[in-house]
């Protein structure tokens, strides 16, 4: 990985006093004596534009203040402890200039000077990097981002990448039932979705244009992927017509449509006038749901309408209203790039004018195509970070346009295992750890010639086509667009200790400095039940499997064998009732008291079409149904039928203020059947006839 250079520049102030800039350590020389110019080696990962800042770092200090360390705090001299630090480094003892460069650093961040804190915390780094101790080369490249930030600038960037590169994430997530409480994590802060926010779940789409095979005839979706779409995206031009063979298209196939609305002659040329009101109205004919990405990727460099926010704010605002007075069907989409980082909130046009917030993200395995500058160990999770800070409690978040590199044309290198794993982390990892993700379009394009030549068509590798096509014909995957939709299965995810009902699906997500995944071990309570060693990860587990105080284990080898990294976590199952093939809902789920079960009274004889009276005085329960009466009393191992005493298993008992009795008694009460499903944990109750 390269490295960069920050060269120190003497500079001498009004008081003929030498000051060493962007350390901004303020030095005494004898009079006349010059400081020699320090070459100061420093750490993250760099793409061009960053070095090109970072080679403005010297300049820098010139326009700064001296500032003078206090002497009543700090006994040696900076400047000393900073040549002693040197010649540790230069002896071969970097170790020994660590606590050093951090006494620095903290001193300078004390005084806020953040020039020179970055800039020490950026020396520890490298080292610790250097020696594979990336715990606390991650702490330090998080330091001087901090620091960078806090001077104003932008320049720790690649430093998060690094870190994220060498970080260690063992992660489990598992599937569960809808509740109230799960739900709420997909809900935004207000309460109320966005225009076709599904409830939850995750809406797939395709940029197929370029794809020989599909083309813009999405109706084939079905046949090469083995599913219908939920999007189809299309790229059109302000100034030019609605592009009203895509809306056709997409209609046809029971789609919707994303709009990527380019301003390609700039801003100026966006008012509300004729066009863009007919324009809206031609959208709106079409009756299907249109999501209108206008103006994407503003925060870059490399698009027309970039640079002048406010203007771009206000251009966005007038399409916006445009649109909500004369198109019903189209969302507002505001979608910037994952890159640069730290400038897309100056162009948010505001809660009011924004429908949906998006993010172009892409994850190759080189920097801007360029094999000198490897990005194997980058994956597309922390790339969603920023933007879902900003915006996810109140706006749904949409991958506006994504894909994963397989393959690069510059050098004729196949990325298969980079492109599996990625493509794995985009699809079943993302949306569990981000529930208010949902919605990801896939650029289906090999660039071959042209920007940063990767290879994302996903009928160019086999096994991208096989993952791609096994994880969109899941279940919470989504092929219709609608406010309120959600999976089929009523299932969504939480964290993998949650308690979960009948079968939760396991979804890890894993990273290790090593990058590739050599093998997954899962050991619950001590016994091995399954390994992989490829995507897609995860395993299902039954209720049945996961006993009272369960443990599960995820231990992760790298391809030599070493196992680098584990997890535990407590795992629990919950009882269920089902009756005449309906799973229930419970205020309060069964439980099990000295081996037996017991069943919420209440809610399963009004199921069985019982009504049901509570006597307080006496704490009885009384269940009546076509002339049959069934009683029983808190603390009593005697129930009633029709005044005939009949034992139980158990004493009924009070459950968070819930009358439980045992389940087979409640079940068989009315003439119902009572089984048993070990294997799910389930009651399973068939009403009588």
């Amino acid at each position: 990985m390269p490295r960069r250079s920050v060269f120190l520049w003497p500079i001498r102030n009004d008081n003929a006093s030498i000051i060493l800039y962007d350390r901004r350590m303020l030095v005494h020389p004898a009079p006349g004596k010059e400081v020699p110019v320090m070459k100061i080696a420093d750490t993250a990962p760099a793409r061009s534009k960053t070095k090109r800042l970072l080679s403005m770092v010297a300049l820098s200090g010139l326009l700064g203040a001296s500032i003078a360390f206090a002497p009543a705090v700090r006994a040696e001299h900076p400047w000393n402890m900073h040549l002693r630090a040197e010649a540790y480094q230069n002896a071969g003892q970097t170790a020994l200039a660590v606590p050093i460069w951090d006494s620095l650093m903290r001193a300078g961040a004390a005084d806020a000077d953040w020039n020179t804190a970055a800039l020490y915390a950026g020396r520890i780094n490298t080292y610790y990097d250097s020696i594979g101790d990336y715990e606390n080369a991650i702490l330090y490249y998080e330091l001087e981002n901090e620091y960078w930030l806090k001077d104003g600038k932008d320049w720790g960037t690649n430093d998060l990448v690094r870190a994220n590169q060498i970080r260690t994430t063992v992660e489990l997530y598992g599937s569960a039932k809808e509740d109230e409480s799960l739900v709420r994590a997909y809900a935004p802060k207000s309460g109320k979705l966005a225009k076709f926010e599904p409830e939850y779940g995750m809406y797939f789409g395709i940029y197929s244009e370029q794809d020989g095979e599909m083309g813009n005839e999405f109706y084939k979706s079905a046949s090469i992927y083995g599913r219908d779409h939920a999007i189809y995206l299309a790229y059109a031009t302000y100034g030019e017509e609605f592009p009203w063979r895509y809306a056709e298209h997409a209609k046809s196939a029971g789609g919707a449509l994303q709009i990527a609305w380019q301003p390609l002659g700039g801003l100026d040329g966006v008012a509300d006038g004729t066009y863009l009101r007919e324009w809206a109205r031609a959208a709106k004919a079409y009756g299907i749901p249109i999501f209108l990405r206008f103006a994407g990727e503003m925060n870059g460099d490399w698009t027309p309408w970039s640079g002048d926010a406010a203007k771009y704010i206000e251009k966005f605002r007038i399409v916006a209203d445009v649109m909500r007075g004369e198109s019903p069907n189209v969302a507002m989409v505001w979608s910037p790039g994952d890159v640069p980082r730290y400038n897309m909130a100056g162009f948010y046009p505001g809660d009011d004018y924004v429908d949906w917030v998006g993010v172009s993200l892409y994850t190759e395995p080189y920097s801007h195509g360029n094999p000198d500058e490897s990005m194997e160990a980058t994956t597309p999770i922390e790339k969603l970070e920023e933007v879902y800070g900003l915006y996810a409690d109140r706006k749904p978040i949409m991958l506006s346009e994504s894909a994963v590199s397989h393959y690069t044309n510059l050098d004729g290198k196949s990325h298969t295992d980079f492109g599996v794993m990625n493509l794995d982390r985009l699809y079943r990892v993302m949306p569990v750890k981000y529930p208010r993700l949902k919605a990801i379009t896939y650029f289906n394009v090999d660039l071959k010639g042209k920007e940063s030549r990767n290879d994302y068509l996903l009928r160019n590798n086999p096994a991208m086509l096989d993952l791609y096509k096994s994880i969109i014909t899941g279940p919470y995957m989504l092929n219709q667009v609608k406010t309120g939709a959600k999976p089929d299965n009523a299932t969504l995810f939480r964290d993998a200790s949650v308690p979960f009902a009948k079968q939760t699906d396991i979804v890890p997500f894993v990273r290790i400095p090593d990058i590739w995944i050599g093998k997954l071990e899962y050991v619950l309570n001590g016994r091995t039940i399954a390994e992989q060693t490829k995507p897609p990860f995860g395993m299902a587990l039954k209720a049945g499997d996961v006993p009272d105080g369960s443990v599960l284990e995820l231990r992760v080898y790298n391809r030599a064998g070493q196992r680098v990294a584990a997890k535990q976590v407590p795992l629990s199952s919950l009882l269920s009732v089902q009756i005449d093939g309906r799973d229930q809902t419970f205020e309060q789920p069964p439980v099990i008291r000295n081996g037996s079960t017991l069943a919420p009274l209440r809610a399963i004889f009004e199921q069985m079409g019982a009504v049901v009276e509570w006597n307080g005085d006496t704490r009885t329960a009384t269940g009546r149904k076509s002339g049959t009466t069934v009683s029983l009393t808190i603390g009593d191992d005697i129930a009633y039928v029709n005044g005939k005493a009949q034992k139980l298993d158990l004493p009924a008992q009070l459950v968070n203020g819930f009358t439980m009795a045992p389940a087979r008694f409640v079940g068989e009460a009315f003439g119902g059947t009572v089984a048993w499903d070990g294997e799910t944990h389930t009651v399973v109750i068939a009403k009588s006839k």
